[in-house]
């Protein structure tokens, strides 16, 4: 009878129905839509199980078996693969706005002042401004070749340090992050921040902070219910502490070049910081601010130090490794040269073997195998597929460069296939993206390759290789291990000979 059904099971089924409605409907709706291939998924970790300690291979295989766009869940967060030329050039090109956002990252946004930076920054007009303000004062061609002197003396000293060196055996690894560090140092600060305290705790703040963004992941950005854990497993407090370190330097960096500003009168050779900070005083409108300064100069060691110096040190292994190229590449370099104690930029326009070499290395060897992540601003359709705002996006550009579809022989190093070839690093050969493209792709390109094409055409300039305690040439160690970039796993450990 009604009046005998309970009165508390009326708001009881009233709940039950609205559940099963709005199961109903977001069902409906799912099948209205049609989103890409996922593989199998385990109930709350989502895919996660699936990637291992290489997600870049890890995701290329899972490619191979659902296509080229697949759609994952890494705990919560829907994340879109691209493992192909053609999604890639959707993402990057067709729908390049739509995918201009950077997702929400709590070790990032700690360290980089809440996303005041230009790499990790939401997509947004402050971030238009201040990547605005870096390519003109820091990453233009003409800035980029006012530095030139900077680039050359450094590099005159890098050579000097390897013929210090000889018949002993050199890490070749740490020169060359040395090399890139000073580069970075003086053409950002002003000067070098070498052995010493200063100089000490800089090289260890800024591994530290390497190594965080590399390895260290927070639970809570997957599972947003779970994010107490970062606080147990002590990942809170060490961010916290290290982005603490970190400031403290940067404050005093502030500090050392307001006390010099005035010694700065040639504006055209001042330093990015002076620069910076001339722009915070005398801009109101300047979205410019200690805290942006502070997380630009991070951008700039983190972006142009660390991917440079892995970058070089794939290069040269690869060139030891192959006599063969090492002796077209030294013949190139050493009739150019022929004479001259030293290459200098101006030299390089004519070395085409050189580009080639370069081209091969970034394409074989990929700094950062996935790119930045993205993340979609709206709901978009991306190869007939119904993609939803706030999708992160993984473009797997090591997968795209070793594309057997695309590439011939592509796991052998072999630069000839780049010699008359229009394909460029600079964006718009969706098949070889090493610094991305589109409004997210890398400002500091030209900034990059002013380095590596002086540095390596010296280094073969200068001297023979050999590998220590009589190992042959096609035994060194190629292996990779995957961090905040894709580094070698051992050092590169060579003996230098000085060509006569």
């Amino acid at each position: 009878m009604p009046e005998q059904y309970p009165l508390y099971l009326y708001p009881f089924s009233l709940f039950l129905v609205t559940i099963l409605l709005y199961n109903w409907l977001t069902h409906r709706k799912l099948v209205l839509e049609k989103l890409p291939p996922s593989p199998p998924k385990f109930p709350i970790i989502g895919n996660l199980h699936q990637i291992g300690p290489d997600p870049h291979i890890s995701l290329r295989a899972l490619a191979q078996r659902y296509g080229p766009l697949k759609l994952l869940k890494f705990g919560r967060v829907p994340v879109l693969v691209v493992s192909s030329a053609d999604a890639a050039r959707e993402i990057l090109k067709t729908h390049d706005l739509v995918f201009s956002d950077r997702p929400s990252s709590s070790v990032s946004n700690r360290i980089f002042y809440n996303g005041r930076d230009v790499a990790f920054a939401r997509y947004s007009e402050y971030w238009r401004q201040v990547k605005s303000t870096c390519i003109t004062q820091l990453l233009s061609s003409s800035r980029v070749h006012s530095f030139h002197n900077v680039r050359e003396e450094e590099v005159a000293l890098f050579i000097q340090n390897i013929e210090d060196s000889y018949s002993i055996i050199i890490n070749l690894s740490d020169l060359l992050a040395e090399l890139t560090k000073n580069v970075v140092c003086r053409v950002a600060l002003g000067r070098k921040y070498e052995n010493g305290h200063k100089g000490n705790s800089f090289k260890s703040l800024l591994g530290d902070i390497m190594n965080m963004l590399g390895y260290s992941r927070s639970i809570g950005d997957f599972f947003p219910f779970f994010g107490w854990v970062d606080w147990l497993n002590g990942l809170n407090g060490k961010v916290e502490k290290l982005a603490k370190e970190m400031d403290t330097f940067l404050e005093g960096v502030l500090r050392d070049r307001l006390s010099t500003s005035a010694l700065n009168i040639d504006s055209a050779n001042k330093d990015f910081v002076s620069i910076l900070i001339d722009i915070q005083n005398t801009d109101a409108a300047s979205s410019i601010d200690k805290e942006c300064i502070k997380a630009v100069i991070l951008d700039m060691f983190v972006a142009g130090t660390e991917t440079t110096a892995t970058s070089l040190e794939w290069t040269i292994a690869a060139l030891i490794k192959s006599p063969d190229v090492m002796f077209k590449l030294q013949n190139e370099v050493r009739e150019i040269g022929n004479g001259k104690s030293m290459i200098l930029e101006g030299d390089l326009v004519k070395m085409n073997y050189l580009k080639a070499v370069m081209k091969e290395s970034m394409r074989l060897y990929f700094t950062a195998p996935l790119l930045v992540p993205r993340q979609a601003r709206q709901d978009v359709k991306v190869m007939g597929y119904d993609i939803r705002s706030g999708t992160q996006v993984l473009i797997n550009a090591w997968a795209i460069a070793r594309d057997p579809s695309l590439w011939d022989k592509p796991e052998e190093f072999r630069p000839e296939r780049f010699l008359n070839s229009p394909i460029d690093y600079k964006g718009l050969h969706y098949e070889y993206v090493p610094f991305g493209a589109g409004r997210r792709g890398c400002p500091g390109i030209q900034f990059a390759m002013a380095v590596n094409e002086l540095a390596v055409a010296n280094v073969v300039h200068k001297f023979d290789f050999k590998l220590p305690d009589g190992k042959r040439l096609e035994d060194l160690d190629m292996t990779a291990v995957t961090g905040l970039t894709l580094r070698r796993e051992s050092p590169l450990l060579v003996v230098a000979t000085p060509h006569i």
